[in-house]
């Protein structure tokens, strides 16, 4: 059996650049990842199909589509006969947060059939597959700090971000991607620099200059009361930055204190279920094997 774990992300900056006429967008965006994770365990089942079971959130299966997507593109990219397999699914990355939970789904499922079917394909080659399953898996394979541009999976890779504690918390409030890029086409792209801004403090490792400099463009058209309430929260106890993660509705806080962070932690946690203290990951996904 082998066991696959891929990393959530957070937006350290988003800029909705223009609306192509398909309807997709392009960004330029800042992207870290953290060490919050979705892990599967996959073997051969003599099937002939696909069987998943999901532990960790209440979801039908059938619903995790990025999972049944990334199995099927991944055997038709590698032309290797398909072959069954049973999938156990650990979601750790609530829905809906902008976390990149069914992105980092198809980052682990990808990783362990390269890994369980002998295909040996680079990182490179798995994150091209990941581009025709959704915008954010490429990253999630690569892990670490980058540069995303055009529809966000055109990734270049950046210096590690400086170490730090990192607080996510969720409301049980958020609106749908959809609705939020409709927000964001009624506003209308403005050509920005923010994140150009951003990489010089990165590749200066200056953490109190990345958190300065967080930026989201949904924070600014999306309405959410109590991504504000968290965010007060957050600035309460001494967080260098904040802001919402993609188009929410979680909320990430910088701290480089961590008895801070612990604390804007215990105080978010008695009010909300998904609350997380993290650090930076400079890891993609990744495989072991298990018994």
């Amino acid at each position: 059996m082998i066991r696959a774990c891929s990393p959530a992300k957070i937006n350290l900056t988003l800029e909705i650049i223009s609306r192509r006429d398909d309807g997709y967008h392009f960004v330029n965006t800042v992207m870290q990842a953290v060490t919050l994770y979705e892990t599967v365990d996959v073997c051969k089942n003599g099937l002939d199909k696909i069987d998943l079971k999901v532990c960790g959130i209440d979801i039908d299966p059938r619903h995790c589509t990025t999972v049944y997507r990334a199995a099927d593109l991944f055997f038709k990219k590698t032309e290797i006969q398909q072959f069954g397999v049973s999938i156990n699914l650990n979601k750790s990355v609530p829905v809906g947060a902008g976390l990149a939970g069914g992105s980092a789904d198809a980052a682990a499922v990808l990783a362990a059939l390269n890994e369980i079917s002998g295909a040996r394909l680079s990182v490179a080659e798995l994150c091209k597959i990941g581009e025709h399953i959704g915008a954010d898996v490429p990253f999630c394979i690569m892990g670490g700090t980058a540069f995303g541009t055009g529809t966000g999976t055109k990734l270049s890779p950046l210096p590690k971000l400086p170490d730090c504690a990192i607080v996510i918390a969720k409301p049980d409030e958020s609106i749908s991607t959809e609705q939020a890029y409709r927000l964001i086409d009624e506003q209308g792209g403005k050509p920005k620099s923010i994140s150009t801004k951003m990489l010089y403090a990165i590749n200066n490792a200056d953490i109190l200059a990345v958190a300065k400099l967080l930026h989201n463009d949904f924070d600014y058209v999306i309405t959410l009361p109590k991504v504000d309430t968290i965010k007060q929260t957050m600035i309460k106890h001494g967080t260098l930055g904040c802001q919402m993660t993609g188009s929410g509705s979680a909320v990430f806080g910088i701290f480089i204190n961590d008895d801070d962070a612990k604390r804007c932690y215990d105080a978010l946690k008695t009010t909300y279920d998904d609350v997380f203290l993290c650090r930076p990951e400079s890891k993609g996904a990744r495989t072991s094997k298990i018994k």
